[in-house]
């Protein structure tokens, strides 16, 4: 494999300009200054490479950095390192979102901390506080973001409300709107009385809440005349019944079906219905209908063309029913609707606490109230057709393949887009009216007639985010960058948004996908991202969900602070599997700065003996170890490779993981300082060593930027890595000749360090051995390093052997016998293993003693169970080693 080392003058080694050793935080800020200032992240629209182009998903402007942000950009710069790196054009471009309800909240509640209201300012004055606010407070996450390493174009730094995403907005709704996309109806949203806005489904939280769940009775209290039960968790909804349905085929209530029923309060006929969607088996069978409080019932009021009057108004107050509860907050006239049931003889039957699941508003903490409005919709049925259909077709393709089933059972069975806010932050509907109620949709430069109103509400959040792969390159201008880097190559986000951000991005892409502006001088199909790359979420160390309710959230600048930009990164990606969940503690970002610190302390070691890329001499000429660890990294580049193809970013760090720490560190090191001594090979040895290292650090870059750049530019005099040439496929044929033989090394070498530990001998301590059957075991050119990583020194002439280990190579077994006669205290060592041998034999008695306690193995979990089981098989294994080597130490 060639790393195509760059030019440099001196030898590095002759001047190692590396500190004691790493710390992050005294390199991590002024290197990735460094990075900017050069224009590395910088695309050029205008160049002759391959283009390849990353939108960051647009966090809230409002936001900081939390663990789904810091694996979601970790991924996205590991993947536009690398390509950089394969030579293409990278383009990933960074941006932030206006995010309508959380940006006008936060503001709000600046101004009620001073007694003020938006209203007292109006609404252009709040807006102005609002840009204010964004340009003084909004963005923290943008400095989040180069403390852990984002190599974004910051030059083309975007926000969603910015001239050109605002011209794309208004460009893309009156589109729509034209095309007969978008139309105005009064159904049932989302509303939140507190924000009194209609809100997204991914903006409403579902949690488990204690409540009640009231049986009541419609009809006759004489249980021989008509009547009807049924059960609510929202009784104060009875108020705006308008039927009770019933399944077709239930025998119980055939005779009820077509007849009416007084409604015990508005004294209007409530009628019996018959309609499929009832479960007869659930309950009572029968169900009260709220067509104007309830999706289903909505569903079912427009199938049976029922009245549909709203009991409440935007703040969630009970009005127009002309009953007594008017005015009432609904959950005051929860409690007093059923009290006046119960005093009429209608409660059939409560029961309190009820656990059950309630939508909440994610921003404002309340419950949400399904609402009928009259607000703007987007008609999908098209457009979704167009999204999935782009998966079907392979222009588009879902990693892993497993969540295709749940993007076609969204995009197949997707309802009409509410796509109106009742806000003043956001983009405003294009849509104004005339005194007569005329209605005009006004396009970018554009102006109303003199007079007309604009309408008030603005709009949804995903709607502009929805544009955000094209818009941020100029669209709808045919722009140099719409040429070179659109469709863009990947879209990085977790599973749980594949519905809500990325259906709406792909229903917009493919709308547009034939725009002169977009096709220019392309050919195909034209969809937004080729690839969709979706993630697991993060839970913590025990699986749990991360959230601020259990406190197990995990600040990742917490742990930049605490181990590096570098140890959060690799903990990321290391765990990182396609559509998987991850668990992360701190244990693992601990793992991942000694990682780092491996490989600095193996780098500058290497440094200090003389290793540099070199141009090396033909195989023939280098040592078994010289071409195992070539071979090595070959096998390790190949598996990186497809791995990052793949986006099975754990498999890519695991490799790396592995390679630089059990093969370059632990094996290939301690050989070298073998081969050092050797004047006739060492010149060579740290040529291998300086290229393995080089490659390494090129692999590893995409994830661990900031320590392998330190350590690259040391090691080859070059710029920087972010601009370095990625590592290629070599052309030599794998030796399995020197394979073998290294493994047979390492198996003699661990067989021998295993038995000295066994028989009580210091990982320093030399002994003298004697080692037979080396040449039928082809491991004369192994000798040197066998003895020396074993620790074992020559043999006296008057040697004589006082143990032995037997070791089955792959050609032959191989003796070693060893003098053990005055390096272990024998009796020390004894009185050691008794001890164990007591400690051992009593864990084996307790693990047995729990394991036949039927009482405990019939309430202990299963997980429980599996790790006294595996004490005990560890235990007892523990007793057979001790006990075997008391015994080849011979009587007391």
């Amino acid at each position: 494999m060639t790393s195509s080392a760059p030019e440099h003058s001196e030898n590095p080694a002759d001047s190692i300009d590396l500190p004691k050793s790493w710390d992050p935080s005294a390199v991590e800020a002024e290197l990735y200054r460094s990075w900017v200032d050069a224009g590395y992240f910088e695309a050029d629209a205008t160049s002759g490479k391959p283009p390849y182009s990353i939108v960051l998903p647009p966090p809230n402007v409002t936001g900081s950095l939390h663990m789904g942000h810091a694996l979601d950009h970790t991924l996205m710069d590991a993947l536009s390192r690398r390509k950089r790196m394969l030579g293409y054009e990278v383009l990933w471009l960074p941006g932030m979102d206006h995010a309508g309800i959380a940006t006008q909240t936060v503001v709000e509640k600046q101004l009620a901390a001073d007694g003020k209201t938006k209203e007292e300012f109006g609404r252009e004055a709040f807006i102005d506080k609002v840009w204010d606010w964004k340009r003084e407070s909004g963005g923290t996450i943008g400095g989040q973001m180069r403390r852990i390493g984002d190599g974004v174009d910051w030059s083309r730094e975007r926000f969603t409300m910015d001239e050109g995403l605002s011209e794309a907005v208004q460009t893309m709704f009156k589109r729509m709107f034209d095309d007969g996309l978008i139309y105005r109806a009064e159904r049932l949203v989302n509303w939140s009385p507190v924000l009194q806005t209609a809100i997204s489904d991914i903006e409403v939280k579902f949690e488990d809440v204690d409540g009640e769940l009231v049986s009541l009775r419609y009809g006759s209290l004489d249980d021989s005349e008509p009547h009807v039960i049924v059960a609510t968790t929202r009784v104060e909804t009875m108020l705006g019944d308008t039927a009770v349905a019933v399944h077709p085929d239930d025998e119980r209530y055939k005779a009820l079906v077509g007849t009416t029923l007084e409604h015990p309060f508005t004294g209007r006929q409530i009628p019996i219905i018959a309609d499929d969607y009832v479960d007869p088996e659930f309950g009572t069978g029968a169900v009260k209908i709220t067509p104007a409080h309830d999706p289903n019932d909505f569903e079912m009021g427009v199938r049976h063309s029922l009245p549909m009057p709203s009991i409440m108004d935007k703040a969630g107050r009970i009005t127009d029913t002309g009953t007594q509860f008017d005015g009432m907050d609904r959950f005051e006239a929860r409690v007093k609707v059923r009290e006046a049931l119960a005093e009429q003889g209608r409660v059939v039957a409560e029961k309190r606490p009820y656990l059950h699941s309630v939508g909440h508003s994610e921003r404002s903490g309340e419950p949400i109230e399904p609402r009928l409005s009259l607000q703007w919709w987007v008609k999908v049925d098209t457009l979704a057709k167009a999204a999935g259909d782009a998966v079907r077709n392979g222009d588009t393709v879902i990693h892993p393949k497993s969540q295709e089933p749940r993007w076609f059972a969204w995009v197949d069975n997707m309802h009409d887009w509410c796509i109106s806010r009742q806000l003043w932050w956001g983009h405003r509907i294009p849509i104004w009216y005339g005194p007569d109620g005329e209605t005009v949709c006004l396009g970018p430069g554009e102006t109303p007639p003199e007079g007309w109103k604009q309408d008030p509400d603005v709009l949804d959040t995903w709607f502009s985010s929805g544009l955000w792969p094209f818009s941020t390159m100029g669209w709808p201008d045919a722009t140099a960058d719409l040429e070179k880097f659109y469709p863009t190559g990947v879209l990085v986000t977790g599973y749980d948004i594949l519905f809500f951000w990325v259906a709406r991005m792909m229903m917009f892409g493919t709308y547009v996908g034939a725009d002169d502006a977009i096709t220019a001088g392309k050919q195909g199909p034209q969809v937004p991202f080729r690839d969709v790359f979706l993630h697991g979420l993060i839970r913590d160390q025990f699986g749990k969900k991360m959230s601020k309710s259990r406190g197990n959230g995990i600040d990742p600048l917490d742990w930049v602070d605490r181990f590096g930009a570098d140890a959060l990164r690799f903990t990321l990606a290391r765990g990182a599997n396609p559509g998987a969940d991850m668990s992360v503690g701190e244990d693992h970002a601990q793992s991942s700065r000694n990682f780092a610190n491996k490989l600095f302390n193996a780098t500058k070691f290497a440094l200090m003996n003389g290793a540099a890329p070199a141009d090396l001499p033909s195989r023939s000429e280098l040592t078994d170890a010289d071409r195992w660890i070539l071979d090595r990294l070959e096998q390790v580049r190949a598996e990186v490779d497809s791995a990052f193809d793949r986006y099975e970013f754990s498999k890519a760090c695991e490799a790396l993981y592995h390679f630089a720490w059990d093969e370059v560190c632990d094996w290939y090191l301690e050989i070298a300082k073998v081969q050092f001594a050797d004047d006739a090979i060492a010149v060579t040895t740290r040529g291998v060593l300086g290229n393995v290292l080089d490659a390494l650090l090129r692999l590893l870059h995409p994830v661990i930027p900031f320590v392998t750049e330190t350590l690259w530019k040391v090691l080859t005099g070059g710029e920087s890595l972010v601009i370095a040439a990625w590592p290629t496929a070599s052309t030599d044929s794998l030796d399995s000749v020197a394979a073998q033989r290294i493994d047979d090394m390492q198996r003699l070498i661990t067989e021998i360090r295993r038995f000295r530990s066994d028989q009580g001998l210091k990982p320093s301590q030399k002994v003298a051995a004697r080692i037979v059957g080396v040449s039928e075991s082809d491991l004369d050119g192994q000798i040197s390093a066998v003895t020396a990583l074993a620790r074992l020194t020559e043999p006296a002439e008057d040697f004589a052997a006082t143990a032995s280990v037997e070791v089955r190579l792959s050609k032959a077994t191989v003796v070693v016998e060893l003098d053990t006669s005055g390096t272990v205290d024998l009796v020390a060592e004894r009185a050691r293993l008794v001890k164990d041998l007591a400690a051992a034999e009593k864990e084996l008695a307790q693990t047995t003693g729990k394991l036949g306690n039927e009482a405990f193995l019939a309430k202990a979990p299963d997980a429980v169970v599996d790790k006294i089981r595996t004490r005990q098989t560890i235990a007892g294994e523990e007793i057979a080693r001790i006990t075997a080597r008391l015994e080849s130490m011979g009587p007391k």
